[in-house]
């Protein structure tokens, strides 16, 4: 593709100091890069400023690689290569790159929100799949389709690795995708370019703000999802029980988006009553008006009020794209756990079930323990630490948090980075005193299971799906449904 016609139409403007004559307007693109260790001759580089680096400081390097344009603020000095100049340069660059990547798949759709976002965009690409669809979804699991999963290690990649994915999908005959909305990526602009049909917003609550600032600043890099990316004539789908969901559909509204709530207080899909079962859950939903108005009654083989409200706002998400509604709900008695959420991971030799999840944030803790309150018996207990390297506010939150719902919690490491591991541990012990403090994640998990009756639950949080742990500047192997496994022998 020429480079000209990459540009032609776009809000950019080429520096007048940079060689500007026609041939080089004629020259083919290569490729993309964001790292200029990954620039070849033709390929068109992004320098932005970040946090820790400036990559207007690697344009000299991508130059002498062979960029032929770069990406870049009017103030960056670029010898040698076109200067494609924007004040906000990763939106230009996002939308060159998805010119050039393009076609994608024919229906796409983002899940943001600080809990949820994973299993709504895996259960939506399952829905999609069981109703005949070639889907997948891409997050904090990686690329997922009915055949194959590639694991990325970020919840919104690289806007380069993220828009190639999504052309490789279309490529392979995938028509529906889902994927995560983080707030960094949305931030970032690292999800720009392609059509987006429907957005849905899950929850919102404590998390980032290390990045962020604060909560109304987390917000609305959430909301530039309904704000800017979503299509729009599109579909915002709001989960109606959260505090921010009033302010999500201001916004969506606003933006003359048709909105679907869903829960409690939704009006598209109202959950009319929730009953735990011994392996899920039965909910009674009501759709709204514009679906006929009908009673429908749901068998979800996930349990945990939060499963349903991934579940139920998954499934608004298909209907947006024009799903019959009864259909819809009726696959939700059909579809599995997903990785890391509330997953069974082994039952000990003493009948105690364990739960491995990804909740590490206060809300996510929270809605985990509530999760499993209904199912346990005897004691509920909970062991989690808190990352390093991150909003270190959460700490002595998630501690209160356990210490208040569980009956007995276990203080131990998550991902410690760079910090000193002892150091986090004594962050969350503050909010929770009585709690058992165990150093090092193995010896905790198996004390954990050690202490376990036939009526207890044992749940695993903070990690999920993680196939490492991350210690000093190194990734060691370590997955909690495996170490559950080993230690209840």
């Amino acid at each position: 593709m020429r480079l000209g016609s990459l540009i032609e139409g776009l809000d950019a403007k080429l520096d007048t100091n940079a060689p500007l004559d026609a041939p080089n307007l004629e020259q083919s693109v290569s490729g993309f890069a964001i790292d200029n260790r990954k620039v070849a001759p033709g390929t068109v580089f992004g320098a932005f400023q970040g946090m820790r680096v400036n990559g207007e400081d690697y344009i000299p390097a991508a130059v002498q690689a062979g960029a032929v344009a770069v990406v870049a603020r009017p103030e960056a000095r670029v010898a040698g290569a076109i200067h494609i100049a924007h004040a906000n340069p990763r939106r230009l660059f996002a939308q060159l790159a998805a010119r050039y990547f393009a076609p994608f798949p024919d229906v796409t759709v983002a899940v943001t929100g600080t809990n949820g976002k994973t299993s709504t965009v895996e259960l939506a690409r399952q829905l999609w799949r069981m109703l005949g669809h070639h889907s997948a979804s891409i997050g904090t699991l990686g690329v997922t389709t009915s055949v194959d999963q590639v694991s990325t290690g970020l919840t919104t990649p690289d806007i380069v690795t993220f828009l190639a994915n999504m052309s490789g999908l279309k490529r392979e005959g995938i028509t529906h995708a889902a994927f995560e909305a983080s707030s960094h990526g949305l931030a970032q602009y690292r999800t720009e370019g392609l059509p987006v049909s429907a957005a849905a917003f899950t929850n919102l609550s404590r998390d980032h703000l290390d990045y962020h600032g604060d909560m109304d600043s987390y917000f609305d890099a959430k909301m530039r999802l309904f704000d800017e990316v979503v299509a729009p004539d599109g579909a915002a789908v709001v989960w109606a029980d959260d505090i921010w969901s009033d302010k999500v559909i201001q916004r969506a509204t606003k933006r003359g988006l048709r909105v679907l709530s869903v829960g409690v207080q939704g009006q598209a899909l109202r959950l009319a009553n929730r009953t735990p079962t011994q392996l899920g859950q039965t909910l009674e939903v009501e759709a709204g008006g514009e679906f006929g108005g009908r009673p429908y009654k749901v068998d979800l083989p996930l349990i945990g009020a939060y499963q349903a409200a991934n579940a139920l706002t998954a499934a608004a998400l298909v209907i947006a794209g024009g799903e019959d509604v009864g259909k819809v709900l009726e696959l939700l008695g059909r579809v599995q756990p997903v990785r890391g959420r509330l997953e069974r991971a082994v039952i000990t030799r003493a009948g105690a079930p364990v739960y491995v999840d990804y909740a590490h944030t206060p809300d996510g803790l929270r809605a985990a323990i509530e999760a499993l309150r209904p199912h346990t018996r005897g004691r509920l207990i909970a062991l989690f630490g808190a990352g390093g390297d991150r909003d270190a506010g959460k700490r002595p939150q998630m501690g209160k948090v356990a210490a208040d719902l569980a009956d007995h919690v276990i203080v131990t490491d998550d991902n410690p980075r760079s910090e000193e591991p002892s150091a986090i541990r004594a962050a969350v012990m503050a909010g929770a005193p009585g709690a058992e403090e165990i150093g090092g994640r193995r010896a905790a998990i198996a004390a954990a299971i050690a202490q376990a009756g036939a009526d207890d639950i044992v749940l695993l949080a903070g990690k999920g799906h993680e196939q490492g742990q991350i210690i000093g500047d190194r990734v060691l192997p370590f997955d909690d449904v495996t170490v559950a496994r080993e230690c209840a022998g």
